[in-house]
């Protein structure tokens, strides 16, 4: 996976849902709920129960149409076992060198989080092809306008307490996209319950867009 067809991926909806707690019994149903409303990008967590089987299931079902991968990666080796399961992305909740070279080296998707321009920096420099601000809810969006004027190339995405009531100000203040998680799945959601979330979400974010 290429940092174009990443990037491409986050054009047609920057949104990436984050499924932390699913199980391979529910991950297609709730992927097709997705995918349908029209999310590009899905994180099966690493800390989930199975996980790289939902990954694995959820790269058959779509293969190249949809950006799938682990979130929580928070070793080197971790990478491949996620490659070897079929999964192109790999999203960290820190910023860890090694993890970001893993990932290039197989050719995957690298996302490391940052919480100081400090260690997007790091991250950028290691090779990331987008930076996860975590948790954005520690923060104000006016770190993510300060980044932009320095990092003008690289995504950022807000994830943590992301839901459509709260994008707005991130949106106007630089960001590329967000992940977003509890408040579109928790353990134990179905594809209806997920559904309506994921189409209010995207709806949102397309009036934001509309209306840059």
């Amino acid at each position: 996976m290429t940092r174009d067809r990443f990037l491409r991926h986050l054009e047609a909806m920057p949104l990436a849902a984050i499924l932390r707690g699913i199980v391979p019994s529910e991950v297609e149903p709730i992927g097709e709920a997705l995918v349908d409303a029209g999310f590009r990008i899905i994180e099966v967590p690493l800390n989930s129960p199975r996980a790289l089987r939902s990954i694995a299931k959820l790269a058959k079902r779509f293969g190249d149409s949809v950006l799938i991968g682990a979130g929580t990666v928070t070793r080197d080796t971790e990478v491949y076992s996620v490659a070897s399961a079929g999964g192109r992305l790999i999203v960290s909740p820190h910023t860890d060198p090694a993890v970001v070279a893993a990932t290039r080296n197989v050719r995957m998707v690298s996302i490391p989080g940052f919480l100081t321009p400090t260690e997007a920096f790091t991250a950028v420099n290691a090779g990331a092809d987008a930076l996860k601000l975590f948790p954005a809810s520690a923060v104000h969006p006016a770190l993510v306008q300060g980044l932009e004027a320095v990092l003008p190339d690289v995504p950022v995405l807000p994830v943590g307490g992301i839901d459509a009531s709260s994008m707005a100000p991130w949106w106007a203040a630089g960001a590329r996209g967000f992940g977003v998680g509890g408040s579109l799945y928790t353990p134990g959601d179905t594809a209806d319950d997920v559904r309506p979330r994921a189409v209010a979400m995207v709806a949102e974010l397309t009036r934001l867009r509309e209306g840059a």
